[in-house]
């Protein structure tokens, strides 16, 4: 990746673009961050750095964690996230990065813990169907329903898809637009909804998506199993 960044949820709103289209998006307090260690690949075997984010009282970290930012020197962080980037030669420990790192018109994947929603049923965490509610369904129209054979192999298998703690889950939401950013105020404003409640932890990265190269109009088949390979004239009387 190219560029990375900690940051914190503060909530959803709304803005106008220039054509005074409504926009949705989602503000994040991006940095600053600090580095706190670099990896090597003559060390560690492969080149990355680490990013602390939001101070902690000394008192609150263990002896290793400690130790860990003593040797530092940058000062006791909450948030720690090693970062692949491609450039890691240019950075070293006890630089800061703050939201300007990411510009206007950036495209970034955004990963977070998803909001926790309890114990939940089948139905609704997996979206599994409802049994019959006529001719004797009876109370179970939620329920999971039969598990599958009794003598073989007489177990369920890993995996099954039943009741369970529904969220709390590390989710990934790829290729959204930076609307607007804002290093004075340590903001990043992104399109759309990210994962995660208000003030929670999100990790913002350059996208892994590639841009999709428009290959220009369809035109004419020469498939003759389609229909505009079958009969040109028709499919370009259609134009």
């Amino acid at each position: 990746m190219k560029k990375a960044i900690i940051g914190k949820k503060v909530g959803m709103t709304q803005i106008f673009d220039e054509a005074g289209k409504v926009v949705p998006v989602t503000v994040i307090e991006a940095g600053p961050c600090t580095v706190t260690a670099k990896m090597t690949k003559e060390k560690e075997g492969y080149d990355a750095v680490q990013l602390g984010f939001e101070d902690i009282a000394e008192k609150k970290l263990t002896k290793p964690e400690k130790g860990h930012l003593d040797k530092a020197g940058v000062g006791y962080k909450k948030y720690l996230k090693e970062f692949r980037l491609e450039d890691c030669a240019s950075v070293n420990v006890g630089d800061v990065l703050k939201a300007d790192v990411f510009a206007e018109g950036d495209k970034v994947d955004i990963t977070g813990i998803s909001k926790g929603k309890g114990y939940a049923g089948v139905v609704k965490r997996y979206g599994q169907g409802r049994t019959p509610t006529t001719h004797g369904g009876g109370p179970v129209h939620r329920h999971a329903g039969s598990m599958g054979s009794s003598t073989d192999p007489s177990r369920i298998f890993p995996g099954k898809k039943q009741a369970g703690h529904m969220g709390v889950d590390q989710v990934t939401v790829q290729n959204l637009d930076v609307v607007k950013v804002d290093p004075e105020l340590n903001m990043i404003v992104i399109r759309g909804a990210i994962p995660g409640p208000k003030g929670g932890i999100v990790y913002l990265k350059s996208t892994v998506k590639t841009a999709v190269v428009k290959k220009g109009d369809a035109g004419i088949s020469h498939n003759p199993q389609k229909a505009s390979g079958r009969n040109p004239q028709k499919a370009s009387a259609r134009k």
